[in-house]
């Protein structure tokens, strides 16, 4: 295989384990500048770029320094090699579908048919430029949206900190590394943090994508962070030491940017192809004995006879309209600002049944103002904004900090007139030592000197009962913090030490982050759609009740610890998890626990996330999808990101989803029922009659018929109001039952015809009766697409004018080639009268078999499916279901009971129903 071609890469963008070795440990040698040099996995640094890493940390690069820098190392980017478009194309001739085209080919060559040659030839060439074309478009959109993917480092620029995109990184710019950060090149930490201050711990640093260590490992001072790995814990600078191709993974492996792993609806489509082939060759092996042993006719003939009757039943475009499909899908969400970055997550996300939302910057503005604090011992407003300030990350993006660190410029007088920039710098005093935020404290922690007196103390800013705790506990602190949470304010504590060392709260901060004024509106409109949304929050319960009022979602909020409790069974926690409207106090674990319960059930889960700790949670998800503002790791895990705040942008997901869906499904049934009429009429016509179309005709039929569908991905769609399925089983036996009744209507006019024409018998030349089958045969199973896009009677909901065109005028052509004949295509001249009359027997058969359609929908069930096909994973489901039913029933007769001895619960039942189905649901509605 070649690569002729390359395509140069943003390195953020690499998610994937590239090398699989185990991290060595790091040979230090003695250095006379201010850091160590470190041997990186064994590879020298040369001193000529060793001579480059020793830039001052306070003021970093100078314009100037970059610019010869980036002249000298290039943009810190990766090379992709990428497969040559010749062999790219070459490789659309290959596959089972291709293959049988193939011979076809090679057997009309040696019995010297050649315009059968030529067709078939025609036939395979434009099938493979289609495909081409499509993948090659779809690689171009991705490419373009990369743009809106691309990667932000925080960098000391001229004694500024900076945002600048990771490709333009050059060896010795000075960079913060913060939890959540992907790094974006080769790097040496500092053991210095963002504002100068020194800092004793470690980085905590998964190198999966590297390594594959299942683990976090510890970096410190002096130690190498690799490009692509990600940071778990801490914060601290490091200096780029290698970019772009010079990087461990640079060297390690090619670039893998986008994984299209086979998805939901590819092993779908997938079955249905093979069900097909399958069926085909099962057809064609009996057509051969009988035609060979029996009828004694040439084996050659008989050959190229039913090698084309394969060609023509096979489905040769399904892969060509399954691309169109998802393309135009894609390009439809990219232009609502939805990237989708796995396409068959599109098809997925229409059979999404439960949608789990973080709450703070998706649900919420995330954007929080300063509200009236609660203060003590003493403390005034000046002195819990300062001592927060001391406690909080200069350049951090997260909305918390943001807020805090606004209301103190803005409010506290020593800090009003500080320079752009040097907001770090706070007269009188120095940070010491700063400890960033992780999940398991929940809290940031500073030491600060005050440089008048000598004093050093530490500070500490975070969840308040975390602070309480650490204060010793107090009670009106405690009971302010529910206050807040009762009017829907986030509580924050700040504490100082004092000098006995021990921590003496200063007071609460109180937040508000208003709902965003869209997100009531797209939660109702997803249950409007069968999707049922979730709230996940860390924030207290109450809090989480509170929030989920304003948007008007139900109140029965769960302490997200209810669903690791180790007395409860597994049924127990799902039932917890499943009847839940959302969940409090969330840790990562608990979202993942979350996901995977959901997914036991059967459900489908969608689950959205924005920081490094969301990243397995949206690995774990059906489709995970990254809000806008998210960590690069949570954009590296997901399948969707969105570019737009808010949820809004997930509703035109799930109804461009269940329309490509709709589109999809309604292709295969029409393409396994006219399969299914094609094999069973040929099969039965060969064998009692020996009659059969002309190769020419037979092939005529599939180019353009499979052509016209593929306006299919453009068409008019009537979205389902609740998550698709595929439903197999029923689309197999509608299939079957209307390719037996198309069957039917063909030996009625197969009847007909050769009554009129009743010495046309010789298969061997061109004949009358060869026109009106070709035109029945084409026209008839075509028009059942017009039924099968939709699952209601088929003029509520009127196909597109394209659609109707490229169907309609393929159907035209055919009837007027007919009409007057065209002896190239064998295809005698049967009148006006056989044409029209034919065409209209065909539209008259079509709504015929559109009521049999909405009759086996309205029948049918997932009970009936069990009953018919009865394998062991159906008998379970069943069973469950049946199980289910009756513990609904229970519960609603003891809640029938509850209410008549206290009528107060009629306020609480009515939050959720009366199946709740545990009594832990039951608790958190009574909160």
């Amino acid at each position: 295989m070649t690569n002729n071609d390359s395509t140069v890469v943003d390195i953020a963008a690499r998610d994937q384990p590239h090398a699989r070795e185990e991290a060595k440990p790091l040979t230090k040698k003695a250095d006379a500048g201010d850091h160590e040099h470190v041997n990186m996995e064994g590879d020298e640094i040369s001193p000529e770029l060793e001579a480059q890493l020793h830039t001052d940390h306070k003021t970093g690069l100078t314009a100037a320094e970059y610019q010869a820098r980036l002249t000298q190392w290039g943009y810190n980017e990766i090379i992709e090699q990428r497969q040559s478009p010749l062999v790219k194309f070459l490789l659309y001739f290959t596959g089972s579908i291709s293959y049988l085209i193939e011979i076809a080919c090679i057997i009309s060559g040696v019995l010297g048919h050649w315009p059968d040659f030529g067709i078939l030839l025609a036939l395979l060439i434009i099938n493979a430029f289609v495909g081409f074309a499509e993948e090659s478009k779809a690689e171009s959109a991705l490419e373009a949206l990369k743009s809106n993917l691309a990667s932000n480092a925080r960098v000391w620029r001229d004694a500024h900190l900076v945002e600048v995109p990771v490709r333009e990184l050059v060896p010795g710019d000075v960079i913060v590394l913060r939890l959540g950060d992907i790094v974006p090149a080769d790097c040496r930490l500092l053991g210095i943090g963002a504002t100068g201050e020194e800092v004793d711990d470690g980085l905590k640093v998964d190198q999966a994508a590297l390594t594959g260590e299942s683990l976090p490992v510890t970096r410190g001072k002096g130690q190498v962070v690799y490009s692509s790995s990600i940071i778990k814990q801490g914060q601290m600078l490091a200096v780029v030491a290698k970019t772009g191709d010079h990087t461990f993974i640079g060297r390690a492996a090619n670039l893998i940017s986008i994984t299209n792993e086979e998805g939901h609806f590819q092993k779908i489509i997938g079955q249905i192809g093979n069900y097909l082939i399958y069926m085909t060759i099962g057809f064609v092996a009996i057509i051969l004995i009988v035609r060979l042993a029996i009828q004694k006719k040439a084996w050659l003939e008989t050959l190229d006879q039913v090698v084309v009757l394969t060609i023509a039943a096979i489905p040769v475009g399904l892969p060509t309209v399954l691309s169109v499909t998802m393309a135009v899908g894609a390009k439809q969400l990219a232009t609502k600002q939805v990237i989708v970055k796995r396409l068959p997550a599109i098809e997925e996300f229409a059979s999404v049944s439960i949608l789990c939302s973080d709450k703070t910057g998706t649900l919420t503005l995330n954007e929080l103002s300063f509200d009236k604090p609660y203060l003590t011992n003493g403390y005034t407003e000046d002195d819990l904004l300062l001592q927060s300030y001391f406690a909080s990350e200069p350049g951090a993006k997260d909305a918390i900090e943001l807020a805090v660190r606004g209301a103190a410029l803005e409010r506290v007088e020593l800090l009003k007139n500080l320079p752009k920039g040097q907001e770090h710098k706070i007269p009188g005093f120095k940070v010491l030592k700063f400890m960033p935020f992780n999940p398991n404290d929940k809290y940031t922690r500073a030491k600060v000197q005050n440089l008048e007196t000598g004093e050093i103390f530490e500070c500490i800013k975070g969840a308040p009962q975390v602070v309480i705790r650490l204060c010793g506990g107090h009670q009106e602190a405690e009971q302010a913090v529910v206050d807040f949470a009762q009017r829907g304010l986030r509580a924050l504590g700040v504490a100082r030490t004092r000098a006995d060392g021990n921590f003496e709260l200063v007071g609460l901060i109180s937040l508000l982050d208003p709902p965003r004024p869209d997100s009531a509106h797209t939660i109702a409109e997803c249950k409007k759609l069968g999707v049922d949304v979730k709230m996940i929050t860390g924030d207290q319960v109450i809090i989480g009740k509170e929030v989920a009022r304003r948007l008007g979602m139900q109140r029965c909020i769960l302490n997200a610890s209810r669903l690791v409790d180790p007395k409860a069974s597994e049924d127990e926690l799902t039932r917890r998890c499943e009847h839940s409207d959302g969940f409090g106090q969330v840790t990562p674990e608990h979202k993942y626990r979350v996901v995977e319960l959901l997914q036991r059930k059967g459900y489908l889960v969608g689950m959205t996330g924005d920081g490094v700790n969301d990243a397995p949670a949206l690995k774990k998800a059906n489709v995970g999808i990254a809000v806008e503002g998210c960590t690069d790791a949570a954009r590296s895990a997901a399948d969707i990101v969105l570019l737009a705040p808010g949820l809004s942008t997930i509703v035109d997901g799930i109804k461009t989803s269940r329309a490509i869906f709709q589109r999809m499904r309604s292709y295969a049934i029409y393409r396994i029922t006219s399969t299914i009429h094609f094999l069973i009429f040929f099969f039965l016509s060969i064998i009692i009659y020996d009659f059969t179309l002309p190769n020419r005709l037979i092939i005529l039929i599939a180019v353009l018929n499979d052509a016209a569908t593929l306006v299919i991905a453009i068409d008019n769609a009537k979205i389902s109001y609740r998550p698709d399925k595929w439903r197999i089983g029923q689309l197999i036996f509608m299939s079957t039952v209307l390719g037996i009744l198309l069957t039917i209507a063909s030996f009625g006019h197969y009847w007909v015809a050769t009554a009129h024409w009743p010495t046309e018998t010789d298969a061997s030349v061109a004949t009358h009766v060869h026109s009106v089958m070709y035109l029945q045969i084409s026209s008839c199973p075509h028009f059942v697409i017009f039924s099968t896009r939709v699952g209601t009677y088929f003029w509520k909901s009127l196909p597109g004018l394209w659609f109707t065109l490229a169907v309609g005028g393929t159907q035209v052509f055919a009837m007027f080639m007919c009409i007057f004949g065209w002896e190239a295509m064998e295809a005698k001249p049967i009148g006006a009268a056989w044409g029209i009359g034919i065409m209209a027997v065909s539209l008259g058969y079509m709504a015929f078999l559109d009521v049999v359609k909405v009759f086996i929908f309205r029948i049918w069930s997932f009970e009936l499916t069990a009953k018919l096909w009865p394998v062991p994973s159906r008998r379970n489901k069943l069973a469950q279901r049946h199980a289910s039913d009756i513990r609904d029933k229970r519960v609603a007769a003891n809640w029938a009971k509850v209410q008549a001895i206290v009528p107060q619960f009629q306020v609480i039942t009515a939050f959720k129903g009366t199946t709740a189905g545990s009594l832990d649901v039951v608790g958190s509605k009574m909160e």
